[in-house]
């Protein structure tokens, strides 16, 4: 139980700017490890995000409530997925070819595909949760977050790794995933799916899905696989997705579709 907990407290350590205890200290085999970790840290940081909106909510109308949400949530993570989102929208934007494509990732300068990127999705990802019924933003904020970072678990198991130098900015931690990994991560992440109380919102995992596939192939046309940007770049768009998708369903069931 203690070594679990330790896992834990690993990939907290690792995706975001919570402290930890002394004792977890530093293990690269552990950071191999905690990778079915990441879905509970995104329930942390979706709680965080989720809390921020709530007392927000009290003082505020809905829209500077859901950019305080966010704001604590990119604080709490010190954009940590952000950033692989905006490096990838330099790297695939810019570069023609695998080693620039790579080159430009690893680029600390951020460009205009960098910049433009970022913009709209943060937009659409503010826009996305104001337009929810406002009595399912907290338990959507929380899925939100938790599901998304399955989903990037998912891609370490479906694609391989392809960065080998020491410019990676998470190689300790994209190796050895295991179907057991994979399988404890997919319970816990799609565990908040049932705040929802309703089985209708299962029906948003299918366009997950299909982004997934979508963004993993274009991985592996491009460079060959994934590497850290990579996944953060899943998680922000399937977030993203998830919140759409959520939109939709309503959209759909309102005119008797489903």
């Amino acid at each position: 139980m203690k070594h679990q907990l330790r896992l834990f407290f690993t990939a907290l350590m690792f995706i975001t700017r919570i402290p930890v205890p002394k004792w977890v200290g530093y293990s690269e085999h552990n950071l191999n490890k905690c990778n079915r970790y990441f879905p509970l840290v995104g329930i942390v940081v979706g709680s965080i995000g989720a809390l921020a909106f709530y007392v927000a909510n009290f003082l505020f109308n809905i829209e500077i409530a859901v950019i305080l949400s966010m704001i604590a949530t990119i604080i709490t993570t010190g954009a940590f997925h952000e950033d692989g989102f905006a490096d990838v929208c330099d790297g695939f934007g810019g570069g023609w070819t695998t080693e620039k494509i790579m080159d430009i990732m690893k680029d600390s300068r951020v460009g205009a595909y960098a910049l433009i990127g970022t913009i709209m999705l943060l937009l659409l990802k503010f826009y996305s949760i104001t337009s929810l019924p406002l009595g399912i933003i907290i338990p959507s904020i929380i899925a939100g977050h938790s599901i998304s970072r399955l989903f990037a678990v998912s891609t370490m198991y479906s694609l391989s790794y392809v960065r080998e130098d020491e410019l990676s900015k998470s190689k300790p931690v994209t190796k050895n995933l295991k179907f057991k990994d994979l399988f404890i991560a997919s319970i816990i992440g799609l565990l908040p799916l049932l705040l929802f109380k309703n089985w209708i919102i299962f029906l948003s995992i299918i366009p997950l899905v299909i982004t997934k596939v979508w963004l993993e192939k274009y991985y592996k046309k491009w460079i060959g696989g994934y590497v850290g940007d990579a996944l953060g770049t899943v998680q922000q768009v399937t977030e993203v997705v998830f919140y759409l998708s959520i939109i939709a369903l309503g959209t759909l069931i309102e005119k008797g579709i489903i």
